[in-house]
């Protein structure tokens, strides 16, 4: 399930985060990928252990936190240090087709992290860069994004994607990995689409029984498949 996520940053937290990035020390982003990703990858990264860019990966994942809809579709168990990247037109710069690495390091128990879904938090507005589209290729085709600032697109990191090359200004974004309590994208998506149906009936009938029956059953299935 691909899914646009508005409003997970507000404009005043978007512009701290674009203030503080202006000053950021950048580095060259093949430093965080293995040997196939860094062949196709052109880009520049804040370090990640930066005072600066822990400080900014905070009000990333606060955000994140706050956010019912993307609770709801990611059920998130864990969600790795946000980290930020820059790409410039200047050398048109870009990161060609790639899957992410199924595992990451992580800094809480067991130390590793099963990437589950991947996220892409955009602090641009479209008009300010031409190119730099986030593009996800699955069973269903190729998607293009390109969200405004402080809007988000989650996906899962089974799928193949690139960002295609900046030709005009800058492109800066926050980037993230997540494990979901539910490892399979299936069950995931039909726990969502559960969840915001219930949300919906109940905003516009109110409580019922056949209400109670359906949340019932959705915390039922969650018990089932959740893996805590």
């Amino acid at each position: 399930m691909l899914l646009h996520i508005p409003g997970v940053l507000n404009a005043e937290e978007v512009r701290s985060l674009r203030d503080r990035l202006e000053s950021s020390e950048w580095v060259d982003g093949r430093a965080t990928v293995g040997t196939a990703g860094a062949k196709v990858k052109n880009n520049r990264q804040a370090p990640a252990n930066a005072p600066a860019s822990i400080e900014m990966a905070g009000i990333v994942t606060a955000a994140l936190k706050r956010n019912a809809l993307f609770f709801s579709a990611a059920l998130p168990l864990r969600i790795a240090q946000p980290l930020f990247n820059r790409y410039d037109a200047e050398n048109l710069e870009h990161y060609g087709f790639h899957v992410d690495g199924a595992v990451r390091a992580h800094d809480q128990s067991p130390g590793w992290l099963r990437t589950d879904l991947s996220a892409t938090l955009f602090l641009c507005e479209p008009e300010e860069y031409d190119g730099g589209d986030l593009t996800v290729r699955d069973t269903y085709g190729v998607h293009e994004v390109k969200l405004p600032a402080g809007d988000m697109v989650l996906y899962p990191s089974t799928s193949v994607h690139c960002v295609t090359p900046v030709t005009r200004g800058s492109r800066l974004c926050s980037f993230l990995w997540m494990q979901s309590m539910i490892r399979n994208d299936g069950k995931r998506t039909m726990l969502f689409e559960l969840d915001q149906a219930i949300q919906s009936l109940r905003a516009r009938c109110g409580e019922s029984e056949e209400l109670l029956t359906l949340t019932n059953h959705y915390h039922n299935l969650l018990r089932e498949w959740s893996e805590i």
